[in-house]
Parts: C-alpha cells; structure tokens; sequence
C-alpha cells in the first residue's frame, strides 16, 4: 500500500518519544509541553518562574528510522526533530476568538506576559490585547498531525526551506509571522493530502484561517501551487485545469523523461506552450518497461523494469501519489534477502551477520576519519578508506568471509552506480539525510504506467536528437537535425553522461562554473538480465536473493537477483550487474550473459531437486552503450560534492536555458523521484523568470507612459514595504541573495508622528534637525512628500538601528551615508528596472517581501541531521508495466514558439541516423545480430528460446 500521501505511521510514547504504533488515517496526536504554567489565583499573576523568556516554541527530538539495506534488522536511526506549538495559555490570555493566542511579542519572538500588577493584570478594563497580527494561530486541534505530514512531504514541521526563503514567503524570517506561515502552510498541505485526487483551491480555506493572516494564506498557497506541492498530478481533477489554449510564451523541453515530463504537465497548467523533443522512439527515457512474453501454446508474459525500477521511499514519494491517483498499489520489497556461496549453498547466517556488522563498523570508521582529515578527505576515495581499515582491523581473514566482504562492496556500488574507488570519502553519501522514510517498493506492472499517464495529451516529438542549443537574450533556438525549434526558453533534461561527452553543443558556451561542475561529478552504470520463464521454480515469500563470487573485480556480476513474479505478471527475475562487471557486461556476448546466470540458478536450486527450465525470452540492457544516456545515474565523485549538484541546477542566459534531471537534485539524485521533482523545480523556475520579464516588457512598450506606470508601481509596492522604521520605509528584491544589491528608500513627510519608542531623545545638536522640520513645515498644507533614494539592503538595515528617531536617521542617511534624496522622477532607469523586477516577484499575491539580509534570524532547516555515515540505502532495482502503451509521435510539421518547424532539407543528415546498440537473438541455438536506427520503427520480439537487447537504464 502506498503511504505517500498519508500521515507517516507514528505515534509518540510521551516518556520515550519513540514510534510506537501505526495508523492509516491522520488523527490528532495532542503533545503536553512539561513546562509548568501555573493558573493564576486571585492573588497573583501568572508567571514562568523556572523560565523568565520561554520560547515560543518547544523543540522535541524523535527517531526516524533509516531503511535497513535489506534482511537483518535496522541497525540505526537518523536524528530528526520538530517543534510543538506552545500549550494554551490561561483563559485571560485568550481573544474572545478561541482561534488565536494574543499574548505574544514578535521583537523578541518570545512570550510576553506582561509586567503588571496582579490586581491590573485580573482587571479586564485594564488589560489591553496586542495587534492581531502578533499572535500565533490555532487552525485546529491537529497541528502536530499536519506538521508530520509536512514533514513527510519533505519540509521541516516548524520552520522554512531554503527555497521557501528565497521565495519570500514571510516578510521576517524567524519571527511569529513565519510561525503562522508554517501552521497554515502545513494545513494546506495537509488537506490535498487527505485527497490527492482533489483540486484544492484557496477558497476552501478562508474560513478556517483568521483574516489577519490572509496576506499568509496567498504565499503559502501560491507558493505550493506554483512549485508542485500540491495539486499535482495525473488525478482528472487535476488535468482538467490544463487551459485549451496556451497564453503564455513558448518552452521547449529536451527529453521526455520524468523531469521533463513532470515540467510539461506543470508548465502547461501554467499556460505555457510547450514542446517536447525526444531522441528515442518512446517516453521515459532512462524509467522503461518491457513486455516480455513467449511460450507458445502456453503462453506467458510479464513486464520488466530495465530501467529505473523501485520507489525508495513512500513518504512523501511524489511517484507514489502518481501511483495513487491511477489507483494502482505498490508492492513493499521484502526485507529477507538469503545469500548463497560459489557452489550454490547457503551462506551461514552467523557468517553473513558477522561480516555485515564489520562492514557496517568499517564505514562508521570512515565517517570518523572524513571528520579527523576535514577538507582533504575530499581528494581520497571510500574505497580506499574501507580497504586500509579492513586491512587494519584484520576484518575478512580468510576466503568466506571476503566473498562476503566483496558482496557488501557491490551492494554500495550497486546503490552509487560508481566503483568505490572513484567515490568521493567526504561527500559520497551527502544525500542521505534527505532520504525519504517508508517502504522501498515495486509498482505492478511497472513504471511505465507512470510515464504512459504523464506523457498523454504532451506534444513530444519523438526521433528527434538535439545536437545544438543556442540561448540569448531573445530566446532559444534547439537544434536537432535538420530541424530549427525555436522557444522562449528551454529546459535541458538531457543525461549528465551525454553532457558529459560533449555530443551537444552550446552557444555560446556554457559557463565554465557548470563545465566544471560537470566534470567534477560521477556517473556510473548498472546493467540487468531480465530473463523470462515458463513457470516460477523459485521462493514466492522473497523479493530478493544474492550471489557470491570470488573475484573482487567481478563481485558485483550477478550479485543480486530480483524475483518480479509478484508484481510481473508473470514468471521474471532480473539479475544486477554492477561496479566494475557493469562496464565488462557491455561488450559481454549476450548468450555467454545468459549460460552464466543459468549456471548460478542451477547452482541454486537443483541440489534441492528443483529443475531450472530454459527462459522463454531474455533481454540484456547495455546502458553505457546508449547513446541517449551513455551510462546509469549519477554519484559524487573523488573531488566532487554535493554543491555540484546545485550547480547543474542552476539556469544560464539570464533565465533562458534551464536544467533537470536526476543529477541536478542535490537531495535526490540517482532517484526516479529525484528526476520528477527537478522537473516540478524548474517549470516553478521558468515561470517566475516569464513574469519578471512580461513585467519588464510592459513597462518598457509604452515610454510614454513609463513615469506614470512606475509612480503607480511604486506607490502599489510602498502600500506593503519589507521595512518600515519612523518615516522611512524600504522595498527589496527577493531573489538576490546578495546583501549589497539595491534597495528603494522613501522618506514620507507630514505624516501623522509616530510616537518615540526608543528610549533615546533626538540629539538636539545634529546638522539635519533644521532640514527635516523646515521640510515638515513647508509642506503642511499638503497631503504627503515622498523622497526616495537607492541604497544597499545592508544600508537599509544600518539604518533601521540608529538610534534617536528621524532626525538622527536623516543626518546619518545623508552624513554617513552619503545618499541625496530626490523625487521619484529622478531615481532613474535604474530603479525603474529594480522596480518592475520587485513587482513581479512578488506576483499577483498581497505581502510576503522578504531578502537575504532579513534572513539573519536563521535559516529553516529543511534536512534531517545525521551523525555517521550510514549505509547508503539501497536503490533496489524494480519492475515496470504490462501497460506501456506510448503517446504516439505527432507531426513533425508544426509550429513551435510561433516558428514553423519543418523539414529544411527532406533528406536525412548522418547525424540524424543514431545507431543503437545491437539487437541479438537466440533462435534454436543461433545467433544472429542486426543493427537498428532510429528511423526505423521498433520491432516486437518474442517466441520461445528468444533472446533480446536492448539498450536502456538500470
């Protein structure tokens, strides 16, 4: 069963704050705060004696274990926490609306109970409430519920995300505005949950949330609408609100994978018109489902995952809410996984224990020693680490036990796609705090029925391999063949092992930073036999079962084998090859691969008197043979890290050419998830970079009216400014994380006179006094005087600390600061551009203005701590769909980004013939091989004693 939209199965153990029991349904988990709060007699007043300045939030650690690697029993948790709302104050600390605690300060984020007498304090005449707006809401009785579904979803329960704070989704970070922020952040996220098939519209939440806190109600719900949080999806309800026509600019996207699928769909709900080219003949690109079938007059069939093929983690798995929106279950992988030695036996299971904890402790001991060595472990591998340390520690003495050993190092290889000898020792396992929690799982039928959902209605142009992409200022032109696609911008999903190679061409060149990157980065291989029997000679109570060999250069051939029969449809099992033996695989003859797995499972099973049949049908995957992937997924490599992940990430020509994919998901990468969701991150990218230029556009279409437009935007943006101090107020941009980018001052005269709340008098002696009232006075016959001037966010906040009211504010803007304040007309272009660049960040939603130099009160932690280096969880191999049915490719004649895309030359280049990898059969006993392109359609092969390759992922 899918949980990844349910509430993560936990319950808490008040005493232990440990997981304790299971529950399908989100229900209230109340959690008391041990914090005495007395209830004030008559007497005296309410008080926090053993905690003076309580926070306003009390932090509670809880265990969430990490997925064990397989059979043996999880051996470690990974430390995470989240932060229970207060416990309701005394009754005269309410409002007289139950849903909102009023007695809050927000200078200080803290409780404060005010300092009166007890008689005053009990006096309700006496007792003055706070603005609204200083208060933390109570939606419902559900919060700690909602926050551990937010934390599923892959938020932090209490705080902001990264990306949620370079959105500026909160005008303050760290103050009780981001504390409502995430209460009703997390209550939307929450109820899509209890229905993903439902389209959540903001409306349904106006009721429950106080109306003060509306400005917080349309950033946290544009936010997760517009970076695929919720509403997202295959579900009708969903599609439907695709528009017929698209009005927004055209995208081209390269690759029909999940990322570019998942930015298809999400930019086409957007508006956008949007194209997708595929080099092969089918969607999916590295996720792709075979239908094996054979057998004669008993027929069977099964599908098989040649690619990416297991679910790693349910919690949150936006794969797995695809899977339940098509109302398809998934099939949990067994955690038994038996090992057997050279000659077919059982491995003893003391053994196996033995040699697993000692490889488990040899990777705690590299933790160790990354941390000893710091920066330089970054130019030495694990494999090197865990071999002295083996060597060391007198660990797999003798034969048995370093089959054993060599095992384990196939399983890791297996999971990083990378020998360890080329993993970096420092940054190898950077991902594993974002690991996802729940079940790994199978989909039945196979993945391909996600990509055949995904894929319906796209336009994906298939046969068309792109070998140039052009980007500027004005747009992108992509290249594939002989054929021009011209766009606004596009979206590279294009394989980091392609890139790699240097097969496409960039104009101009990319930026040396990401060429870096790319080079830096590791991208492995891992190969599969998929072999198709005419009935099930094996266990049917395990998943999984392993092999062992006595070569360390060849541990990982056949190390691991999948049984798929419960989830095939039919009699399947696919062995693994990885490591080292995954590049040895490729130029392996087919039917040697095939003699040596039949050999293995002899091995096993006839000593027990079970006969092992002939396979009806087998294929072989030759992914570093493919020309469209050149390899598997990704790994961090000796001198890479985990920035590099975020370096592919990110665009280049001023928000025209963008990046996913699996290796552009610091998070996720090497994921079937990591890959969709780079894909929902980047449509969220593309159509904030379309508004900010729309914006910028429209102001500078009409010069005319330029100065008008800008008065009126300005004014708009003053209406809800990210600072205001006395008569001085600011508007910043929220994308630039640089505290020295520029900012917008006004200084309003002739406003009513905020009272001095400083504590400090105006220095009677300061050259500006008699500027700012002579000001004053001049203009006291009008409405209002706004000045203005350009100034640093840095500035801004210097500002805001002088101490002495406006006056002392004004001598230090134009003393200190050397600023000259002039009307709006004489800002210049440059502010006219910073202007329309500030309104169409912040979009059509009312307040939520924030920048990196209000972030200083701390970044919400949006990751899971972990101590030592754990065992990387494995990424188990998986199956696909028995329903693989693909969009069929349109017309190539059509028009893209408002360009007609025809053939300009009607016979075919070279370079459009790509030669795939070889197609073998094996028809009574002989082989025969041929050569595909792909301008030829794909042919079905099947009929017994078959053999078939194919040239796909994972």
């Amino acid at each position: 069963m899918d949980s990844s939209s349910e509430v993560p199965d936990q319950l808490f153990s008040l005493s232990s704050i440990e997981i304790i029991a299971h529950t399908p349904e989100p229900i209230p988990i109340p959690i008391p705060i041990p914090i005495p709060i007395p209830i004030p007699e008559s007497t005296s007043a309410p008080s926090l004696t053993s905690n003076p300045n309580p926070s306003p939030v009390q932090f509670f650690p809880f265990s969430v274990p990490k997925k064990p690697r397989r059979g043996p029993p999880q051996r470690g948790s990974a430390r995470t926490s989240f932060h229970i709302l207060p416990p309701p104050l005394p009754p005269h600390y309410l409002s007289s609306d139950t849903t909102t605690i009023t007695a809050t300060n927000v200078s200080n984020n803290n409780f404060s109970h005010p300092s009166s007498s007890s008689s005053s304090m009990l006096n309700p005449n006496n007792y003055s409430l706070p603005d609204f707006s200083d208060e933390i809401i109570v939606i419902n009785k559900e919060s700690t519920a909602e926050a551990l579904i937010a934390l599923s979803a892959g938020f932090p329960a209490d705080s902001l995300t990264d990306e949620e704070i370079e959105a500026g989704v909160v005008s303050v970070v760290g103050g009780i505005e981001q504390v409502n922020y995430t209460i009703i952040r997390n209550h939307i996220i929450a109820k899509w949950r209890e229905n993903i098939s439902n389209w959540v519209n903001k409306e349904m939440f106006i009721n429950s949330i106080p109306k003060h806190c509306n400005s917080l109600l349309n950033s946290a719900y544009n936010y997760l609408v517009s970076h695929g949080y919720i509403n997202f999806g295959v579900a009708p309800a969903i599609k439907e609100k695709i528009p017929a026509e698209p009005s927004k600019p055209s995208i081209v996207i390269i690759g029909a994978g999940l990322s570019g699928l998942a930015a298809a769909r999400q930019l086409m709900r957007f508006g956008f018109k949007v194209t997708v080219l595929e080099g092969r003949k089918r969607a999916g690109g590295r996720v792709y489902t075979k239908r094996m079938e054979g057998g004669g007059g008993n027929k069977v069939s099964a599908a098989a995952d040649l690619g990416g093929s297991v679910l790693t983690g349910t919690l949150g798995n936006p794969l797995g809410i695809l899977a339940r929106q098509l109302g398809h279950s998934l099939h949990k992988v067994r955690d038994k996984c038996p090992l057997y030695q050279m000659d077919g036996k059982p491995v003893d299971l003391d053994l196996d224990r033995k040699v697993e904890t000692a490889f488990n402790r040899l990777l705690d001991k590299a933790s160790r020693l990354r941390q000893l060595m710091g920066d330089v472990s970054v130019d030495v591998s694990l494999g090197a680490a865990l071999e002295t340390f083996r060597q060391v520690y007198d660990d797999a003495v003798n034969g048995e036990e370093m089959n054993l050993f060599n095992w384990h190092c196939a399983n890791l290889e297996y999971a990083n796609a990378g020998l360890l000898s080329k993993l970096s020792l420092a940054f190898w396992d950077q991902d594993d705090p974002y690991d996802m929690g729940g079940d790994h799982c199978f989909l039945p039928g196979g993945n391909g029925r996600l990509v055949q959902a995904l894929a319906e209605n796209v336009q994906i142009l298939y046969d068309k391999t792109v070998h140039t992409i052009r980007y500027g200022s004005d747009g992108v032109q992509v290249i594939a063949g002989n054929q021009v696609f011209e766009g606004d911008m596009a979206l590279c999903t294009i394989p980091l092992g392609v890139l790699k190679s240097g097969s496409v061409k960039f104009i101009p060149e990319l930026p040396q930073r990401k060429l870096d990157g790319m080079k830096r980065l590791g991208y492995g291989l891992l190969n599969k036999v998929a072999m198709l029997f005419p009935y099930v000679f094996w266990e049917m109570d395990l998943d999984t079962f392993g092999h062992l060999t006595d070569d360390a250069s060849t541990r990982g051939e056949f190390f691991l084998f999948y049984s798929y029969s419960p989830v095939a449809g039919g009699p399947l099992v696919i062995a693994l090859v990885a490591g080292e033996a995954a590049h040895k695989f490729e130029s392996m003859p087919p039917t040697d691969a095939v003699t040596k797995v039949l050999q293995i499972l002899k091995g096993i099973y006839e000593p027990r008197g079970i006969n092992v049949p002939e396979p009806i049908q087998t294929v072989c995957t030759r992914w570093g043979s493919d020309p469209f992937c050149l390899g598997s997924y990704s790994n961090v490599a000796v001198g890479a890290s985990g920035d590099d992940y975020d370096i592919m990430a990110e665009s280049v020509g001023d928000g025209r050419l963008f990046f996913a994919g699996e290796a552009t998901n610091r998070r996720y990468p090497a994921t079937m998830h990591g890959a969709f969701l780079s894909g929902l991150r980047e449509a969220a990218n593309m159509s904030r970079y379309a508004r900010t230029r729309a914006m910028r556009m429209k102001v500078n279409r009409n010069p005319s009216k330029n100065a008008y437009s800008c008065a009126s935007l300005l004014a708009d943006l003053f209406r809800e400014p990210d600072l205001e101090f006395g008569s001085f107020s600011v508007i910043l941009g929220r994308k630039n994380v640089d505290p020295k980018s520029t900012a917008i001052l006004r200084v309003t005269f002739n406003e009513p006179r905020k009272k001095n709340l400083e504590g400090s008098k105006p220095n009677q002696k300061h050259s500006h006094k008699v500027l700012f009232q002579q000001l004053q006075s001049h203009f006291n016959q009008q409405q209002q005087l706004h000045v203005y001037t350009l100034l640093s966010e840095q500035q801004a906040l210097e500002l805001r600390e002088v101490r002495g009211g406006d006056e002392m504010r004004l001598n230090y803007l134009c003393e200190n600061l050397g600023v000259k304040l002039v009307g709006r007309k004489g800002l210049g272009p440059t502010a006219d551009s910073l202007i329309a660049s500030i309104r169409a960040e912040r979009g059509h939603r009312k307040p939520a203005s924030t920048s990196v130099a209000l972030k200083s009160g701390g970044r919400g932690a949006s990751k899971l701590k972990t101590g030592n280096l754990k065992q990387k969880l494995v990424r188990r191999a998986k199956v696909v769909s028995n329903n693989n049915k693909l969009v069929p490719p349109p017309s190539s004649n059509m028009i893209i980004g408002n360009t007609l895309a025809s053939e300009l030359n009607m016979n075919t280049v070279n370079s459009n013939k790509i030669v795939a990898p070889p197609i073998s059969e094996i028809v009574n006993g002989i082989a025969s091989e041929e050569f595909m392109t792909t301008n030829q359609t794909p042919q079905s092969i099947s009929g017994s004693g078959q053999y078939q390759h194919d040239g796909m992922t994972q």
